[in-house]
Protein backbone atom coordinates (compact mmCIF):
# COMPACT_ATOMS: atom_id res chain seq x y z
CA UNK A 1 0.00 0.00 0.00
CA UNK A 2 1.25 3.37 -0.59
CA UNK A 3 -0.08 6.86 0.19
CA UNK A 4 -3.06 8.14 -1.30
CA UNK A 5 -3.10 10.76 -4.02
CA UNK A 6 -5.03 13.20 -1.92
CA UNK A 7 -2.65 12.09 0.96
CA UNK A 8 0.51 13.04 -1.17
CA UNK A 9 -1.37 16.41 -2.46
CA UNK A 10 -2.29 17.57 1.22
CA UNK A 11 1.63 17.07 2.20
CA UNK A 12 2.45 18.98 -0.81
CA UNK A 13 0.42 21.90 0.80
CA UNK A 14 1.65 21.35 4.00
CA UNK A 15 5.15 21.69 3.12
CA UNK A 16 4.77 24.57 1.20
CA UNK A 17 2.67 26.60 3.56
CA UNK A 18 5.78 25.27 6.48
CA UNK A 19 8.33 26.46 4.05
CA UNK A 20 6.32 29.89 3.53
CA UNK A 21 6.75 30.49 7.47
CA UNK A 22 10.63 29.47 7.23
CA UNK A 23 10.67 26.17 8.90
CA UNK A 24 13.61 23.95 9.39
CA UNK A 25 14.12 20.48 8.34
CA UNK A 26 10.72 19.84 6.11
CA UNK A 27 10.74 16.03 5.66
CA UNK A 28 7.70 13.58 4.74
CA UNK A 29 7.45 10.29 5.56
CA UNK A 30 4.95 7.51 3.47
CA UNK A 31 3.57 5.67 6.55
CA UNK A 32 0.91 3.76 4.99
CA UNK A 33 2.64 0.34 4.93
CA UNK A 34 3.52 0.63 8.83
CA UNK A 35 0.29 2.06 10.31
CA UNK A 36 -3.13 1.75 9.60
CA UNK A 37 -4.55 5.16 11.08
CA UNK A 38 -2.71 7.58 8.72
CA UNK A 39 -1.02 7.65 5.05
CA UNK A 40 1.43 10.03 5.86
CA UNK A 41 3.94 12.46 8.60
CA UNK A 42 4.56 15.68 7.76
CA UNK A 43 7.91 16.66 10.03
CA UNK A 44 9.00 20.36 10.62
CA UNK A 45 11.02 22.68 13.04
CA UNK A 46 11.47 26.24 13.98
CA UNK A 47 13.92 27.65 16.24
CA UNK A 48 11.36 29.49 18.76
CA UNK A 49 7.72 28.32 20.13
CA UNK A 50 6.19 31.71 18.64
CA UNK A 51 7.73 30.31 14.95
CA UNK A 52 5.89 26.96 16.02
CA UNK A 53 2.73 28.46 16.41
CA UNK A 54 2.45 30.49 13.52
CA UNK A 55 3.77 27.41 10.78
CA UNK A 56 0.93 25.45 12.67
CA UNK A 57 -1.62 28.47 12.24
CA UNK A 58 -0.50 28.85 8.28
CA UNK A 59 -0.50 25.12 7.52
CA UNK A 60 -3.82 24.79 9.10
CA UNK A 61 -5.19 28.15 7.48
CA UNK A 62 -3.89 26.74 3.54
CA UNK A 63 -5.54 23.04 3.98
CA UNK A 64 -8.76 24.78 4.91
CA UNK A 65 -8.53 27.28 2.35
CA UNK A 66 -7.16 25.37 0.16
CA UNK A 67 -8.22 22.40 0.39
CA UNK A 68 -11.24 22.09 2.33
CA UNK A 69 -9.77 20.20 4.85
CA UNK A 70 -9.51 20.61 8.78
CA UNK A 71 -7.63 18.99 11.76
CA UNK A 72 -9.67 16.40 13.48
CA UNK A 73 -6.99 17.06 16.31
CA UNK A 74 -4.66 19.33 17.52
CA UNK A 75 -2.37 18.85 20.42
CA UNK A 76 0.68 20.69 22.00
CA UNK A 77 -0.40 24.25 20.67
CA UNK A 78 -0.29 25.73 24.83
CA UNK A 79 3.69 24.69 25.02
CA UNK A 80 4.82 25.53 21.89
CA UNK A 81 7.04 23.25 21.69
CA UNK A 82 5.17 20.69 19.90
CA UNK A 83 1.98 20.63 18.11
CA UNK A 84 0.63 17.86 16.45
CA UNK A 85 -1.95 18.23 13.57
CA UNK A 86 -4.25 15.41 12.94
CA UNK A 87 -5.82 15.62 9.50
CA UNK A 88 -6.70 11.80 9.49
CA UNK A 89 -4.97 11.63 5.53
CA UNK A 90 -2.08 12.80 7.35
CA UNK A 91 -0.21 13.87 10.43
CA UNK A 92 1.69 16.98 10.70
CA UNK A 93 4.41 17.88 13.42
CA UNK A 94 5.85 21.04 13.72
CA UNK A 95 8.31 21.15 17.02
CA UNK A 96 10.66 23.64 18.40
CA UNK A 97 14.20 22.74 17.11
CA UNK A 98 15.11 21.12 20.43
CA UNK A 99 12.54 18.61 20.62
CA UNK A 100 13.00 17.66 17.30
CA UNK A 101 16.44 16.59 18.11
CA UNK A 102 15.69 14.93 20.80
CA UNK A 103 12.79 12.84 20.06
CA UNK A 104 14.70 12.31 16.49
CA UNK A 105 11.13 11.13 14.84
CA UNK A 106 13.31 10.95 11.66
CA UNK A 107 15.25 7.66 13.32
CA UNK A 108 11.72 5.89 14.05
CA UNK A 109 10.50 6.49 9.88
CA UNK A 110 13.41 5.89 8.47
CA UNK A 111 12.89 3.00 6.51
CA UNK A 112 9.66 4.76 5.74
CA UNK A 113 9.73 6.10 1.91
CA UNK A 114 10.25 9.88 1.76
CA UNK A 115 8.04 11.54 -0.13
CA UNK A 116 8.48 14.22 -2.43
CA UNK A 117 7.55 17.54 -1.52
CA UNK A 118 7.86 21.35 -3.37
CA UNK A 119 11.35 23.10 -4.08
CA UNK A 120 10.97 26.11 -1.32
CA UNK A 121 10.46 22.73 1.19
CA UNK A 122 13.05 20.48 -0.04
CA UNK A 123 15.31 23.66 0.37
CA UNK A 124 15.08 23.66 4.30
CA UNK A 125 16.77 20.11 4.48
CA UNK A 126 19.88 21.01 7.60
CA UNK A 127 18.56 24.62 7.62
CA UNK A 128 17.89 23.81 11.40
CA UNK A 129 21.14 22.33 12.59
CA UNK A 130 23.32 25.17 10.41
CA UNK A 131 21.01 27.64 12.61
CA UNK A 132 22.25 25.91 15.63
CA UNK A 133 25.36 25.54 14.86
CA UNK A 134 25.52 29.34 14.27
CA UNK A 135 23.77 30.25 17.15
CA UNK A 136 26.20 28.14 19.42
CA UNK A 137 29.09 29.80 18.00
Amino acid sequence: MTATDRSIELISAAAQAAADKLAHDIVAYDVSDVLSITDAFLLASAPNDRQVKSIVDEIEERLQKEKGVKPVRREGEREGRWVLLDFVDIVVHVQHSEERVFYALERLWKDCPRLDLPEDAEATRGKGEAAAREGGE
